[in-house]
């Protein structure tokens, strides 16, 4: 205190906190491709779509299934299995630790979400990958429960569509994730032996083993605009082949001009896209 301040004390006092205005948490976004600043609301009007350049920005596994089905259509498909360390694995933290860590900041179990919902009034079965929790990596619990998923579309004779996004295999669980490859393509036979299509939509970033199997394997396999697709890592192909790759390597574009994909459709017509296709595909399957 001066001695101003002590002549007028009111010289030296602050405002009210409560006087000033505050910008509430999470009003704003910014777009990783343009940078553009976005207002949250509309941003989830436009689904997470960059209405300035396009980009289509990640989104978690429960809200993709919930712009994705009718309206308060989704009944998750219950799960008993727990994902053990049954190998007592640790790098810097154990396994057990970077789980608990994914369970509270996700609020998952585990990677994938599976249940049954309406598409267009007509009932489905969806899984989608949530790449928050652990990177969308797959063990023997994610494994477990895709296959499950698989089974109530052969149960009740419906449709199976997933939503990949992915880092590949689980580390730490070493042989037991890769085994889950052989797993789940087993799985998927059995729904193609029924003649019930599977519609597989390939999220930025899709790569590893869940991307060599699940992924790909789809009767139609989709992938949103500029999503990355691949097995291994560019830096890692280009130390391996001495190469230098195209700079669209590895997106949806390149993989479809180059027939790894089927096509490429927006956000904001994969609901329409998949309804249609599934009504003429079960149709073809009737006639038969």
């Amino acid at each position: 205190m001066n001695w101003l301040t002590r002549l007028i004390p009111s010289i030296g006092e602050k405002e009210p906190s409560a006087s000033k205005s505050k910008v509430p948490d999470g009003l704003w976004n910014n777009c990783p491709a343009c940078e553009s600043i976005l207002y949250q609301p509309e941003l989830e009007k436009s689904l997470f779509v960059c209405p300035k350049c396009g980009h289509h920005l990640r989104i978690g596994a429960r809200k993709r299934i919930s712009i994705f089905l009718d309206q308060d259509s989704f009944n998750e498909i219950s799960s008993d299995e727990e994902t053990n360390n049954i190998l007592n694995f640790k790098d810097t933290k154990s396994y057990d630790q970077r789980i608990k860590e994914a369970v509270s900041s996700t609020g998952e179990k585990e990677a994938l979400v599976t249940g049954v919902g309406k598409l267009d009034g007509k009932e489905v079965v969806v899984a989608a990958f949530e790449f928050r929790f652990m990177g969308g990596s797959m063990g023997g619990t994610v494994g477990t429960k895709f296959v499950k998923a698989v089974q109530t579309a052969i149960d009740k004779n419906l449709p199976l569509i997933c939503f990949s996004t992915s880092g590949g295999a689980r580390m730490q669980e070493s042989m037991v994730s890769l085994m889950q490859m052989a797993k789940t393509a087993a799985a998927l036979e059995k729904l193609r032996e029924k003649s019930l299509p599977y519609f597989s939509v390939m999220i930025d970033p899709i790569f590893g083993g869940v991307s060599a199997s699940i992924a790909m394997l789809g009767d139609i396999n989709i992938a949103e605009p500029g999503a990355l697709v691949g097995f291994a890592g560019r830096r890692v192909i280009e130390e391996t082949v001495r190469v230098d790759l195209p700079e669209d390597f590895q997106r949806a574009e390149f993989l479809l001009d180059h027939g790894a994909i089927d096509m490429i459709v927006h956000r904001g017509e994969l609901r329409s896209t998949i309804s249609n296709l599934r009504d003429k595909l079960l149709s073809n399957n009737a006639a038969k």
